[in-house]
């Protein structure tokens, strides 16, 4: 799949920087729809950024209703990836089931819960008692109630990025592998080159989905894409015998600890709110401790489980936890679509179709002019997400 010569072609309709699951997927919807001469820039191995991690959640639980649909969308594209692109991501549809431990989340989730309801999402809110049946390892000491949604759950975010990969090289979609892109060539209002370390691409259109990287690159345009690295960071149970049960996707909300099944046993995760901002994936096993600390009440028997490895990557975080989607107004042919807050995996199908539309000026099924990266500079009032972990 990936560019095997040194050098990458000279000319190109699209570029699109960033080989993960956004610019995958991007290249995909582009190249299904009769695009060609589509080049995808990677500076490393396809799906070596942000979605190198080894499970990652799908869901439609969201407070906006962007995301909402954004990610209703993508699962039922997630459902229907064995038939289209036609590709195993091992998708396991387990739910996931936030535990709430205040009466004020609680009320929040309501509120959420009825606009997923009113855009088809089957979520629901429920009792302690019905969150420990669905999932056993919770307490219900302290837990007022729990959101619940039977259709989101989890995947395999590698299997996806060579799925759409795949399918877009049939396609005839260049894929340019270990390639860092060094600057880009502006004439008027206009993008008109991609410079790397392997050579310039003369290019028509300039697609941004290089995830945490996105800021400098932007910059190179004169576009700023407001994103900054946060490392977060997982660990992996030894197997459990006997073997876990099939539970959803479950987070504790006060504290984002969340767990949920791995292989033969348990994947556990948990953002530290005291990560500083940068680039480093150095996985610290001392990570474990805030992790533990934060289990210890709501699910007790994971804090003295026996870990075997573990995971850090980047998400790439926006100042209101959403995404950074739409064409800039100058240089007027450079896209992008980026700062995901975590959730990019999860949205990557609908975003693919809707940057498709934005290239070919269509009407996409979503006006996501809410997330156009000069909202922070404009005025234009903000709509933070709450449902981030």
């Amino acid at each position: 799949m990936s560019s095997m010569s040194r050098t990458v072609p000279p000319t190109a309709d699209v570029v699109i920087l960033g080989g993960g699951v956004m610019g995958t997927s991007i290249a995909y919807h582009l190249a299904e729809a009769g695009v060609r001469n589509i080049v995808v820039v990677e500076r490393g191995e396809l799906g070596s950024g942000s979605s190198g991690k080894p499970i990652g959640g799908v869901r439609a639980q969201f407070s906006d209703p962007l995301n909402i649909e954004l990610g209703s969308r993508s699962l039922r594209a997630w459902q229907e990836f064995g038939q289209r692109p036609g590709a195993d991501i091992r998708l396991d549809s387990v739910g996931y089931l936030f535990a709430l431990t205040s009466d004020q989340q609680a009320a929040d989730f309501e509120t959420a819960v009825r606009i997923q309801n009113s855009l088809g999402v089957p979520s629901r809110m429920i009792g302690p008692r019905e969150a420990h049946q669905l999932c056993p390892y919770l307490s219900t000491d302290g837990l007022v109630a729990a959101a619940y949604s039977p259709t989101d759950g989890h995947a395999r975010p590698g299997l996806a990025v060579q799925g759409y990969a795949r399918a877009a090289a049939r396609a005839g979609v260049v894929f340019a592998t270990h390639t860092t892109v060094t600057g880009l060539d502006t004439t008027g209002d206009r993008v008109t080159a991609v410079h790397t370390d392997h050579g310039r691409i003369s290019c028509s259109t300039v697609i941004c989905a290089a995830g945490a990287w996105s800021e400098r690159l932007g910059a190179m345009a004169g576009v700023h894409l407001p994103v900054r690295p946060v490392r977060r960071q997982l660990a992996f149970t030894a197997p459990l015998t006997p073997p876990a049960p099939r539970i959803p996707f479950t987070i504790d909300f006060a504290s984002t600890a969340y767990f949920h099944n791995s292989d033969d046993g348990l994947l556990f995760g948990l953002a530290d709110p005291d990560q500083a901002d940068g680039f480093d994936t150095t996985w610290t096993p001392d990570w474990l401790t805030l992790f533990r600390a934060a289990v210890q009440r709501r699910a007790p028997a994971l804090a003295d489980m026996e870990t075997t490895s573990g995971w850090a990557g980047l998400y790439e975080v926006t100042p209101d936890h959403n995404a950074l989607i739409g064409r800039a107004g100058a240089p007027h042919n450079f896209l992008y679509a980026t700062g995901f807050s975590g959730h990019g995996f999860l949205q990557a199908p609908a975003v693919g179709e809707i940057m498709r539309d934005i290239h070919l000026e269509r009407t996409p099924f979503l006006d996501v002019t809410p997330f156009c990266a000069d909202r922070f500079t404009t005025g234009v009032q903000t709509r933070p997400e709450i449902h981030v972990v």
